[in-house]
């Protein structure tokens, strides 16, 4: 049985950067990857904009990917590409079931890094009436489709959900030649980055249609049109708002999962309000010691540098943990009032005494808000001049060590 001290699951930009990370702090990593090469979602996604605060370049997908993976291949990191994890069992180790095509192997590891990504709701958890013809797709799969096969997924699209996939899908298939008649929003706020509403859907002339949802769709074989509604505040269809728009494609931007089948295999309990598990400043589980949560696997990122910073923080505690044989028993819950949509991590080690990173969103739309920050009977105060779901906010905090922690947003 093959031991490593740090195992990796997903070659993405999380999973890379974790990677470097543990073989910078000096102990042996491994990546498991299930698809043909490293990068994760990074290799379909050819426009700019990755990389800003990283590397202080706007960077293709691919190209992000690249620098990474031109690093990696000179470091002592193994990797196995097409290869799937099927089972992962604990006793005192770790011993991870794999598969791939020189068949089933089982590999043993001191800790675990789960940078598995995210993936895609699908049409089937939306609940839209009708048949269910071909030309429906997910954002990312009419990406897939036009970046990497080729081939257009259509020439009349409608755009279901403003998330940012679905808004740079509105860009990239407007290049490439289809009109894309309308993006579609249930909500009364955008879901994707400002900048994104701004240049992919402003800058050509792409209506943006908020509090609108698609209700019915029509056609067997193909997408032929679909019927859309107007809705309330509380998201209930608004009477004789009801409008039928021809098209031959529909693609659904309705919102990402982060992809923690396997965690939940092993007992670990998933926070409804990201997706993901429940992890103190180390991004380790507080559940389950020498499990690591890093990237979109742990709460979705507006931004791929956020991902990769999380990867570089759960390799570096990874290999602590390692050496030290940390432990996290001195987790205490970060207190936030109902104005959060989520904070990451939601528990801090009260033994650390390393700055603490936060990722949080807001649960609605403020400006002039003021953030609280309550460290025992210490306050520090934060002005920001809009808060809004879409963009997630990043806080630094330093000297926290055997302190409360609560915080206010208003």
């Amino acid at each position: 049985m093959k031991e490593y001290e740090v195992i990796i699951i997903g070659g993405g930009p999380a999973g890379m950067a974790a990677a470097l990370k543990v073989n910078n702090e000096g102990c042996k990593a491994l990546i498991i990857e299930r698809e043909e090469r490293l990068g994760g979602i990074l290799k379909q996604c050819i426009h700019d904009g990755f990389g800003v605060l990283k590397f202080n370049e706007r960077l293709t997908g691919p190209e992000y990917a690249l620098k990474y993976k031109n690093i990696i291949k000179n470091k002592d990191i193994d990797i196995l590409l097409k290869t799937f994890v099927i089972e992962i069992k604990k006793d005192k180790d770790f011993h991870i079931k794999i598969i791939n095509e020189n068949g089933i192997h089982i590999l043993k590891t001191k800790t675990v890094i789960f940078s598995t990504g995210c993936r895609e709701r699908t049409s089937k958890q939306i609940f839209i009436q009708g048949e269910r013809p071909a030309g429906i797709y997910n954002a990312g799969t009419a990406q897939y489709m036009t970046n990497i096969m080729g081939f257009m997924p259509g020439k009349n699209c409608i755009i279901l959900g403003s998330g940012d996939i679905g808004l740079i899908m509105a860009r990239r298939l407007t290049l490439e030649g289809a009109k894309v008649l309308g993006v579609y929003e249930i909500k009364d706020t955008p879901s994707g980055l400002t900048r994104n509403i701004r240049q992919c859907l402003y800058d050509y002339d792409i209506p943006l249609y908020l509090s609108h949802s698609i209700t019915k769709i029509f056609g067997k074989e193909r997408i032929e049109a679909v019927e859309i509604s107007k809705v309330n505040k509380n998201y209930e269809l608004i009477e004789n708002s009801k409008k039928i728009i021809k098209c031959d494609t529909l693609i659904l931007s309705v919102g990402l999962i982060p992809e923690n089948e396997l965690l939940e295999d092993l007992g670990i309990t998933i926070d409804k309000k990201t997706n993901g598990a429940f992890v103190d400043n180390d991004f380790m589980s507080v559940e389950i010691p020498g499990i690591f949560i890093c990237g979109n696997a742990l709460h979705v990122n507006d931004l791929v540098d956020y991902v990769s910073e999380s990867g570089e923080i759960a390799g570096k505690k990874a290999c602590e943990y390692i050496k030290n044989k940390k432990t996290n028993n001195k987790n205490t819950k970060v207190d936030i009032n109902e104005n959060f949509l989520y904070i990451v991590p939601q528990y801090i080690n009260e033994n650390s005494n390393d700055e603490i990173i936060f990722y949080f969103r807001s649960k609605k739309r403020f400006e002039n808000a003021k953030l609280k920050i309550f460290l025992d009977d210490k306050i520090v105060e934060k002005n920001y001049n809009k808060l809004i779901p879409a963009e997630m906010e990043k806080l630094t905090i330093k000297n926290i060590k055997n302190k409360k922690i609560s915080m206010i947003l208003e």
